[in-house]
């Protein structure tokens, strides 16, 4: 927190002495301290459900609810706080409907912090092909358009062991019809190497005036 109290000289002091590393959040952001926040939600919410009939009276379960955090199974340290601290299980004798309550929020908090990752993960995943999509808008060149009728040669997309000395381009064709998203029907003219009729993409077509050699 960055309370005066903690940001004082005398307590920055104090931290020094008793080696005490003091994280200072960034004020009306809960989620630069997460941890904390999560732990506060469960307190929150429990001593709420607790103190439903006296809310002024909420302190009178903070010694159990302590009680029962501590005795709790945690993720992130696969134990109990209570048990990693003192190496034995804490009895806790008469707290099973608190400890119940703490786990079900234990277990929504975990919920509400995987679906934020995922919301996280997935408006990541829309930046990055947002920035990937104007990277090749910058790069890529506006491909030539073509008539029905224009002479043109097609390029070779596939390749075995004996064609890779093989010209890259048949042709010639005839543009036969334009269709959507700059693709083409097309049919050869002669007698030469490649399909007789084929569809195919612009990028994939050189006009066959500029062919020297195939």
């Amino acid at each position: 927190d960055r309370g005066t109290a903690f940001t004082s000289g005398d307590f920055a002091d104090y931290c020094a002495k008793e080696k005490i590393k003091h994280h200072a959040i960034t004020t009306g952001l809960p989620r630069a301290n997460g941890q904390i926040e999560r732990i506060n939600q469960t307190i929150i919410s429990v001593l709420s459900k607790l103190s439903l009939e006296n809310p002024n009276k909420w302190y009178k379960f903070t010694n159990e609810l302590q009680q029962t955090i501590n005795s709790t199974y945690q993720r992130s340290i696969d134990t109990t706080p209570f048990e990693l601290l003192f190496g034995t299980k804490m009895n806790t004798g008469g707290l099973d409907k608190l400890k119940e309550m703490v786990e079900a929020e234990f277990q929504a908090n975990f919920e509400a912090q995987r679906e934020e990752l995922r919301k996280h993960a997935k408006q990541q995943i829309f930046k990055i092909q947002e920035e990937n999509r104007k990277t090749y808008n910058l790069r890529r060149r506006e491909p030539k358009s073509y008539r029905v009728g224009d002479l043109v040669a097609i390029k070779r997309t596939q390749y075995g062991p004996n064609l890779k000395l093989k010209p890259k381009y048949f042709g010639p064709y005839s543009i036969m019809r334009a269709k959507g998203g700059n693709t083409y029907d097309v049919i050869k003219e002669g007698n030469h190497e490649g399909p007789n009729f084929t569809t195919t993409c612009a990028e994939y077509l050189k006009p066959w005036n500029t062919m020297s050699e195939l």
